[in-house]
């Protein structure tokens, strides 16, 4: 009796659908890569599948500044015109800011209302790192939306500004990491407590304090969230300094205090999340 070629070729039939040959076809395991691809395409979906709220975020912001520079042009006059590229400068990094704070706090709160925060938790890559890649995906998000703030403010008030993309997505982005560092640290005390919206949502306004920090006359506010990004941005914007014209001190500061936030943030998160598993209240709302 004759035997089948296709057969001898791929071995005896094993009862599960993978002959000898069919360690070739095992799927491989998922890697940080094919996370970060995952979670910016979800990113991608949602921006342009609910384009209104998109829009509707933008509207409110450009709301706010509207509010602001008409307002203060009533009640300041020319002081107000005087530093008004400040106020715009100020006002873009602000945005930028609230958008990579609430990437993390309010993007973890949600999952604990939907009760969702489980699958996070059971992925082979752990929470932690799903939760910072979401955030960095809801920043590029932010740098998009902010942007287009940025572009309408110009226009509204005739200012302007040096806008190096190399120099301004870079210290937007090292001054932002930090204020990253502190929604990880906002999101694990979430994970704990549930619903203090009320008290995330105050530290927002807290981010124009830090913006505006007189960091030339107390320098120790340099090592503050923002304070130091703050002033490295006006000048990049106003003055027209390119980034490799600051010093090397004030770009070792900068990423200096980025990491220091962005790392004490990852650690009050992880604890948070433990013993948010000891206490048994991980999936409770």
């Amino acid at each position: 009796m004759s035997r089948d070629p296709g057969t001898a070729a791929t071995g005896p039939d094993t009862g599960d659908g993978v002959g000898e040959s069919g360690s070739d076809t095992e799927p491989r395991p998922a890697s940080y890569y094919h996370l970060a691809r995952a979670v910016l395409y979800r990113e991608y979906l949602v921006f342009v599948r609910y384009p209104a709220n998109a829009i509707g975020g933008i509207v409110i912001a450009l709301f706010f500044f509207g509010v602001l520079f008409y307002g203060g042009r009533l009640l300041a006059g020319q002081a107000l015109t005087d530093s008004i590229e400040g106020i715009v400068v100020g006002y873009f990094l602000w945005t930028l800011s609230v958008g990579a704070y609430s990437a993390v706090s309010n993007d973890i709160g949600s999952e604990v209302q939907w009760g969702t925060l489980e699958r996070h938790i059971t992925t082979p890559f752990g929470f932690a790192p799903v939760a910072l890649l979401k955030g960095v995906a809801k920043v590029v998000r932010t740098f998009i939306t902010s942007a287009v703030v940025l572009a309408v403010m110009l226009v509204l008030t005739g200012t302007r500004l040096d806008v190096a993309p190399v120099t301004v997505v870079v210290v937007a982005g090292l001054a932002i990491t930090s204020v990253l560092g502190l929604g990880f640290a906002a999101g694990g005390v979430t994970v704990l407590y549930k619903r203090i919206g009320n008290w995330l949502n105050l530290l927002q306004f807290g981010f124009i304090v830090l913006i505006s920090a007189p960091v030339l006359d107390a320098p120790w506010t340099r090592v503050l969230p923002l304070a130091h990004g703050s002033a490295l941005l006006q000048r990049a914007m106003v003055d027209g300094v390119r980034l490799w014209e600051f010093g090397p001190v004030e770009l070792g500061l900068l990423v200096a205090v980025a990491g220091g936030y962005l790392a004490g943030g990852y650690v009050v998160f992880s604890l948070a999340t433990r013993r948010a598993r000891r206490l048994g209240v991980l999936g409770d709302y």
